[in-house]
């Protein structure tokens, strides 16, 4: 059965994978293959759960006497029912909650215009410093942002400022770049660090302290070696197009600085409260509501206020996002469940034993396979040791180098191909970057930013 269960994740991780060759959504496959997994445990109980799960099966057994009178494959199905499908729900919907509440709050943000504050304020016509100014941007916005999001946003802002398509190629490369390595030294700058966040394996000031320059580093590297061919000025092109004139300057800076300061807010409030970070994001989502609501209510304009209200601007998240990281996390979920994982683990430990070789490996990995369900796996693979840890053990604390390192190579590693990272995608969609072209061009000097990077975070730890 465990072999089973493995095959079938393969295939369905190609399915995802080969998204656009076989013309089937990425979110149909996922569904798909989740509950199929779940299924294909719940029927093979019997024999999984009380080899994998031992002592904790038999405690279970023991604390509900009704099941004493039970067959095994009766005791069985009611621990995967009533303990493992209620443990890995719980945690997988904090993820989603969080990603809910904080694509919402994006959308209102956009909604209102308010990251025009951000794009009117690039007017510089030479390239290489447009070049800087737009992966800087990137960087810092898809650390508060997510890295979809800040894409979209930047691409958007690059038909504005760059006619010739070719010469566009080189600067959606560029923010691509920009865009994974910005969300891999913020708590809530990727799917990826936020996984890692909400599940408490790395807290915000490590990622600070440790993550951020060796993010850096992976930009600026690739970066300086793209501007050496581009030299001279832009052709001027026209103005940006005026937004909706029911909503005025002050309304774009007000709901710009509140979305953004709630998005900033969140890891404040976990450090502070010691809640899961979904209650921080839903907190402030609910304020913002009720803001607008009151902001709302005493507009004359009431049909066009309608438009820019949360209830319509939820309308706008991307749902099929959302059911895509429920089915692949439901997955990996049974492969949790089943020891698969762990078995994965000390098949890597045996071998490798090497916290930097082994994420070094699953950042190249993260190029060609979707990065969330590697994390995902790789979070079930090795759980967080205990803070009294000595040893090869003691990189897997909270904040400990394996989960930094992670953080890193998953986010900045999927830079190194174009369909390695949702930014990627999401620039090849709309500029219709050839994979060819992006490979030939920037996936080496993505590479050496990446190591160069991966160098640095080295350093920081031989000398802290």
């Amino acid at each position: 059965m465990l072999s089973t269960l493995l095959v079938i994740f393969v295939i369905g991780y190609l399915a995802i994978a080969l998204e656009h060759p076989l013309k089937v959504d990425k979110t149909a496959s996922a569904l798909l293959l989740g509950m199929l997994m779940w299924i294909l445990y719940a029927l093979g109980a019997e024999s999984i759960v009380p080899a994998v799960q031992g002592e904790h099966f038999q405690r279970f057994v023991a604390d509900n006497p009704a099941l004493g009178s039970k067959s095994v494959a009766e005791q069985a199905l009611a621990y995967v029912l009533n303990v493992d499908i209620v443990e890995h729900l719980g945690d997988i919907t904090q993820t989603l909650f969080f990603l809910i509440g904080a694509m919402t709050i994006v959308e209102l943000i956009d909604v209102h215009g308010g990251f025009r504050i951000i794009t009117e304020r690039i007017t510089t016509r030479r390239k290489r410093r447009l070049l800087w100014i737009l992966s800087f941007t990137t960087f810092f916005m898809s650390a508060i942002l997510d890295n979809l999001t800040t894409t979209i946003v930047m691409i958007m802002l690059l038909r504005k400022l760059i006619a010739q398509q070719q010469e566009r190629w080189l600067y959606a490369a560029a923010i691509v770049i920009a865009a994974n390595s910005g969300g891999a030294w913020s708590p809530i700058g990727d799917v990826t660090t936020i996984m890692l966040w909400v599940k408490g394996n790395v807290t915000a000031p490590a990622l600070l302290s440790y993550v951020l320059l060796p993010s850096v580093v992976s930009m600026v590297v690739p970066i300086f070696f793209v501007s050496r061919r581009l030299h001279g000025e832009l052709d001027p092109v026209l103005p940006f197009a005026a937004t909706d004139m029911s909503i005025t300057r002050g309304e774009q800076n007000a709901m710009f600085f509140l979305g953004v300061g709630g998005l900033i807010f969140v890891p404040v409030f976990k450090s502070v409260t010691h809640l899961p970070p979904f209650v921080g994001i839903l907190f402030v989502l609910g304020a913002l509501w009720v803001f607008t609501e009151v902001f709302y209510n005493s507009k004359t304009m009431l049909e066009k206020a309608k438009q820019h209200r949360i209830p319509k601007v939820i309308q706008r998240v991307d749902m099929p996002s959302i059911l895509f990281f429920l089915g692949i996390l439901m997955a990996v979920a049974v492969l949790q469940s089943t020891g698969v994982l762990t078995w994965m683990a000390q098949v890597l430990d045996n071998e490798v034993h090497n916290v930097y070789a082994i994420n070094t490996m699953l950042g190249v990995l993260s190029s060609i396979v979707d990065n969330v369900p590697l994390v995902a796996g790789v979070m079930g693979m090795y759980p967080v040791a205990d803070p009294g840890s000595v040893g090869y053990a003691a990189e897997f604390v909270v904040d400990g180098t394996f989960w930094e390192l992670l953080s890193y190579c998953a986010g900045v590693g999927g830079s190194l191909l174009i369909i390695g990272s949702a930014a990627g995608v999401i620039a090849m969609g709309l500029e219709k970057i050839s994979f060819g072209w992006y490979m030939k061009n920037f996936t080496w000097l993505a590479f050496i930013g990446y190591m160069a990077g991966i160098g640095v975070y080295v350093i920081e730890k031989m000398i802290f």
